[in-house]
Parts: structure tokens; sequence; C-alpha cells
């Protein structure tokens, strides 16, 4: 289980998160939304130690997670393993080396800087590439693939760390439908096959809705929202989306002819 408790981080006079709590179950498909600047990326790197918070404690399966330091955090970034809106890929290297990076915390840095992974490595990331059918581009430099198919690289990279917590910020942000339905699928996988717990950062409530088990909607750095998909009405939307046009004393009411995210009032469908 993971426990976020009183969690906040602030950048000067700026808050960009403000005192979350929250319990999410283990294998829970969590969904994060809101408006831009609405705090959710910032939540998301500071469950994963990549940004430090001014306030608050983040405890994963009894171990307080906000208190680990060197080694022991390093584990847990493995453990936490992150999936980033630009791919973050090595380019010039191909893809089943990409992949193995995530076995990085898992085996000796003269292994891994000398090029000399364990073959049951190698096995792991070859099953992940199979489970994305992108197999066959192994041998490929990966900045010669499609934004979907890295996306699908990072993922299975993710994978291969064999973490408890996957943290996908904005995963399909720069992509197509077609390939944003593949990645979601990809995620929505790890989640239900292995038991992974899942927190993923969109705009799209429309992809939130389809693919979601739970919604946590947040706003000015709050946590507004939190319910099952189906309460998300396009009534709640226009709350969500609207009151960060209200002042700074994070007012529950939306703020006048508020703008709204295109598409994300529609309705999924199944």
């Amino acid at each position: 289980m993971l426990l976020i408790e009183s969690l906040s981080r602030r950048f000067g006079p700026k808050t960009a998160v403000c005192d979350v709590s929250l319990q999410i179950e283990k294998g829970a498909f969590v969904g994060v939304i809101g408006r831009s600047g609405a705090g959710k990326t910032t939540l998301l790197r500071m469950l994963n130690r990549l940004v430090e918070p001014s306030a608050g404690r983040i405890v994963f399966d009894s171990v307080e997670v906000t208190a680990l330091r060197g080694r022991r955090l390093r584990q847990w970034r493995a453990q936490a393993a992150m999936v980033f809106q630009q791919f973050n890929l090595i380019g010039r290297l191909d893809v089943l080396t990409n992949v193995l990076m995530g076995r990085l915390a898992a085996v000796p840095a003269w292994r891994s800087l000398s090029g000399w992974w364990p073959e049951a490595d190698k096995a792991m990331a070859l099953a992940a590439l199979e489970h994305f059918e992108i197999a066959r581009l192994a041998g490929q430099r990966a900045d010669h693939l499609s934004g979907g198919q890295q996306q699908r690289v990072a993922i299975a990279r993710a994978l291969v760390q064999q973490p408890d917590l996957v943290l996908a910020d904005e995963p399909i942000a720069s992509l197509d439908p077609r390939n944003s339905e593949i990645v979601m699928e990809a995620l929505q996988w790890l989640s239900r096959e292995f038991g992974i717990t899942v927190l993923c950062n969109l705009h799209s409530l429309d992809i939130a809705r389809r693919y979601c088990d739970r919604l946590i909607g947040m706003a000015a750095g709050r946590v507004v929202f939190d319910a099952a998909p189906a309460a998300l009405t396009d009534a709640a939307a226009r709350d969500l989306y609207g009151i960060e046009d209200a002042d700074d004393s994070n007012a529950r009411a939306p703020a006048a002819a508020p703008s709204y995210p295109a598409g994300t009032l529609g309705h999924a469908t199944a």
C-alpha cells in the first residue's frame, strides 16, 4: 500500500503541492488529472524522490520513503519506476540496451559499463519487448523509432526493473490516438497482470475514464476530487478545470466562464 501523508512542496513563494494525503491500494490503476500547473508532475516526482518534499511523509509497505538515503534511495527509485512524457531513452543506443538500463540497480556497475549483461537479464528484456510487439526492433537505434514505439520501449524498461510502483508522467501527451491506446493498454496490463500499482498523469478525461480504476483530481496543488471514474460527471469536470481560475484562497467554486482543455468533457466509450 502507498500512503501519502500531508505532502507538500514549495518552490520559493509558490506552493506546487499543498497538504496532499492519499491511500492507494496495491495493484490500483490511478489516473491523476487536472490542468497544467495543478501539481500533478511534482506529486509524482516526489513519490520517486526526484523532487524532495517540503513537508509530509511517503510510506510504501511500511517503509518510510521520505527517510531513505544512499543505496536505499537508489533501490527505491528502481522499485518506483518512472515513465516520462519524452521517453528518456538514449537515442544512439539500440532498443535492447535501453531496456536493459532498467536492470542497472540489479547488476554491478562494471557489467553495465562494459556492456556485459547477464543472459537472464537479456532474456527478460527481450520478453518485455516481445509482449509489447517490438522485439523485432531490439537491434535498432532508439532514435529511429516512432514516438509510440519509443514509449513502449520505455515501459518495457520500467517492467524489467521489476517495480512495485510505476509513475507515468503524461505518457501519451505527444502520441496520436492509436498509439495512446497502445500505451495505456500496456500500463493497464502491468497493473492487472503483475499487481503493480500505477499512477498516471493524464490530460484527456476520455482516456482517464476508460482505463483507470480511480481518478484523483488536482487543482492549485490540492486534491479536489477522488472517486471512481463514473463519478466524474461533466459538472464535476467543469468544477475541476475551472477551480484554478479562482483566487489563491483555493475556494471550491469555479470561476466565471472557465476554459476547458479540448476533448476533456466527452464521455468515454467502453
